[in-house]
């Protein structure tokens, strides 16, 4: 998900002496395995908690859903990528801490030493952001910096005993930080981003990390403030991104815009959620607020990403292809099945196939990617189509 925008400069060299030591692809595929894992065990957690039918079936997995994958998946590819930025060895503890760290939360060992593991890996997100603003100091790298705390804010109200409802406002914030943070390292190439605008974004994302550790402690002050944040952060990122200028534009660029502009529109859910409602642990508005955030638009985020992601971490090019619409379709239409009918109305069958749909759509992203993958770039029209499609 973080890949795609790195103008800073903070990409991998292209001489051997300034490449990490761990520059190889091989050896990066390694750190993704236990992203990989802890998707698949998350995936079917969620099955768990929607009481249908899954693969693997014990308790443990299902209370540990939101940190599978939160902090093992969509947290490994983040720092994995930013570790890849930084260019520094010890940067690839991070990735590793939380893939791994994820994964011992269903070993027999103590949970807290899972949870430590997962602290220390956003510990080390924090340094590499340290490095990466030595190089280049933006407001861009400073917002998803400060996403890192609050995803470092949630590990310790974890470790402290706190329950998974009280630390969702610093898992949140973490992935809307960090996301909105390299949005503007897109968005700083254009000439209706100015000093002004990146400092309202920075000033927004500021609030946001103060009232992450507030939240559990003055719940019905603290998600409004929340709400009207992530609210202005969305009006941000609808005025100054580049994506609404490419919906008319095609291929790969007007992809990744459609799934841009409506994984902002499911940040509106628990922006109007928590600034109506308040907090929320259980019941629908809950189940709407999760996953309006993790799945609509982050995993929105991640589709939108990927071409980029693969070709930065792994030089592994994922071409785009026409196909991988297809889960996106069914991410979002299972989702507001879900919400709607599930949520909103009651329905326990639409609650069921909505879910079963979100992992699904998931599943089939996955695949259609790795497929794409091994495909390869799609071959170009010889001369004599491309004179036959013009006539």
């Amino acid at each position: 998900m973080t890949s795609a925008l790195r103008p800073t400069g903070q990409g991998i060299g292209t001489g051997s002496n300034d490449r990490p030591v761990l520059d190889r692809t091989g050896l990066r595929l390694l750190f993704l395995i236990p992203g990989g894992l802890s998707l698949l065990l998350g995936l079917n957690a969620a099955l768990l908690l929607l009481g249908v039918w899954a693969p693997l079936n014990f308790a443990k997995i299902a209370s540990l859903h939101a940190p599978l994958m939160v902090f093992g998946f969509v947290g490994t590819l983040i720092v994995l990528e930013r570790a890849v930025a930084a260019r520094k060895p010890w940067g690839y503890l991070s990735p590793a801490l939380l893939g791994v760290g994820s994964l011992v939360l269903l070993s027999e060992a103590p949970s807290a030493v899972g949870k430590t593991m997962i602290a220390f890996g956003f510990i080390g997100l924090v340094g590499i952001y340290l490095v990466i603003w030595k190089r280049l100091a933006a407001a861009a790298i400073a917002i998803q910096a400060l996403g890192a705390i609050a995803g470092l804010i949630a590990t310790l109200l974890w470790l402290v005993g706190s329950l998974i409802p009280a630390m969702v406002p610093g898992m949140a914030v973490f992935l809307i930080l960090t996301i909105v943070g390299e949005r503007l390292e897109l968005a700083r190439v254009s000439p209706t981003v100015d000093v002004r605008s990146e400092s309202f974004g920075l000033a927004v994302a500021i609030l946001l990390v103060i009232f992450t550790p507030l939240a559990p402690l003055f719940p019905q002050v603290c998600y409004p403030l929340l709400a009207v944040c992530i609210g202005l952060q969305v009006v941000w990122l609808l005025k100054f991104d580049v994506a609404p200028k490419l919906i008319s534009t095609s291929g790969l660029p007007r992809y990744m815009a459609i799934c841009l502009m409506t994984g902002y529109i499911w940040l509106l859910v628990p922006t109007g959620v928590w600034l109506i409602n308040g907090p929320t642990s259980t019941g629908p508005l809950y189940d709407a607020t999760l996953h309006s955030i993790f799945l609509g638009f982050v995993m929105s985020m991640i589709m939108a990403h990927a071409p980029v992601i693969l070709p930065a971490v792994l030089r592994k090019p994922l071409p785009y292809r026409a196909f991988l619409y297809i889960p996106v379709v069914l991410l979002h239409a299972s989702l507001v099945l879900r919400l709607l009918g599930g949520d909103a109305w009651g329905s326990v069958f639409s609650l069921h196939l909505g879910g079963a749909l979100n992992v699904i759509s998931v599943l089939l992203f996955a695949i259609l990617a790795v497929t794409s993958a091994a495909l390869g770039p799609p071959s170009k029209p010889t001369a004599k189509l491309r004179k036959k499609e013009s006539k």
